[in-house]
Formats: structure tokens, sequence, C-alpha cells
């Protein structure tokens, strides 16, 4: 646990990659079994994960990130997509899965299908997509805390625009929305930011025990 939290605090927003600098496959696949293992409401995991590497979409990706460097610099950009509407098949496709994994047959997992479904599914459109997108921010929580943990550098980014990205990706095809982005890789000895203090709310106003 000492490790873990040196590592969070060794971690920060990078705002300067070193461009020569690339994942190992290995270490990348890493940080795919930590967003795969990310907690999410239902089990569900309404989203998907795109791994941009091609310099040609990151330049593309970059001009609709305001410019920012990060998104061409580091070695790979993480974009998160939440699904913006669903119905049942998002449940039973996921009800199948826990079938095959733990050897359970489906009419023993009719209830928790049928609360699922009869909980998400009158869901307004717009509610589905606000809460499949909070799911992708857990998802993003678990990859930078793993990048911390193996001394790899993230900037988690909310500044870009998700209709250009969405028409970039060719997302709005798919039924999916870039929610939020971490660009990931190696800081640069350049960047000054690295060695700002953390600024974090004090335990006491933070925190309040009941």
């Amino acid at each position: 646990m000492t490790n873990y939290i040196k590592n969070l605090n060794w971690r920060y927003a990078t705002k300067k990659f070193d461009s020569t600098k690339k994942i190992a496959a290995e270490d990348l696949d890493q940080l795919k079994d930590a967003i795969q293992l990310s907690a999410s409401s239902y089990g569900l995991q309404p989203y998907k994960v795109l791994i941009i590497e091609d310099q040609k979409i990151k330049e593309q990706l970059k001009a609709a990130s305001w410019g920012q460097s990060q998104i061409t610099d580091a070695s790979h950009v993480i974009v998160f997509a939440n699904m913006t509407d669903f119905d049942e098949s998002l449940i039973n496709d996921y009800i199948e899965n826990i079938g095959i994994t733990r050897s359970i047959e489906p009419v023993n997992l009719k209830g928790y299908a049928d609360f699922m479904i009869n909980t998400l599914n009158p869901l307004p459109k717009d509610a589905k997509a606000s809460w499949t997108a909070k799911q992708t921010y857990i998802a993003l929580g678990n990859l930078l805390s793993a990048a911390a943990e193996f001394k790899i550098d993230a900037c988690p980014m909310e500044g870009f625009d998700a209709d250009q990205y969405n028409e970039i990706l060719g997302l709005n095809e798919q039924n999916l929305n870039a929610a939020v982005v971490a660009a990931i890789g190696y800081r640069s000895e350049e960047d000054e930011t690295q060695h700002n203090k953390k600024v974090r709310k004090p335990k006491k106003e933070l925190f309040t025990t009941i």
C-alpha cells in the first residue's frame, strides 16, 4: 500500500510527453487488463475503449482537441466511448457471458436479467447516455492508477470536441460517443509541471465521518 500511495503522488496530468518514447506492447497489455477489470454498474461495461496509435489519426484528433500537444506526442491516446443508447441486448449479452464464465444455466439468471431490464430499459435515452458516460470515468480512474503503478505517465482530458472525435473515429455509426480521453506515454524532461507540488483539499475538509 505504501508504494501505491507513493505512485499516486508521483503521477500528475502530464502536459508534455516525450514523443520518442513508446509504451512496450506488454506494458500496454497490462493497462488493457486494468481497464478490462474496472468496476461498472451491474458489471455491464456499456462502453468501448479505442486505443489510438496511428499518428495521422492522432493529428486529426489534435485539431479536435484545441491543438493540445499531448494528443500527438503521447505514445497512445485512449478514447473511452460510451453507448448513447441500448436495449435488452446489452443485458442479454452480459447474462450469456455470466452463464458461460460461471457455468450457470440461463434460467437461473432470469431474475437478475429481468431486474436489470426493468430498471434500465425504461430510462429515457438522454438518461441512458448520461449513465453510460459516467461508467467510462470509473474505467479512466482505473487506468490512471494502473499507469502510475507501472510508471507510465497519463493525462486525462475533457478538452476536446466530442462531435469531431465521433466523426473522425466513426463512432456515430456504432452508437457510441467520445466521453473522455487519456493520453499515455512518458513525460518529457522539459515538462516543468512535473516538479509542481500536488495540490489537494486537506483531509479534514474533504472527509466527513458519520
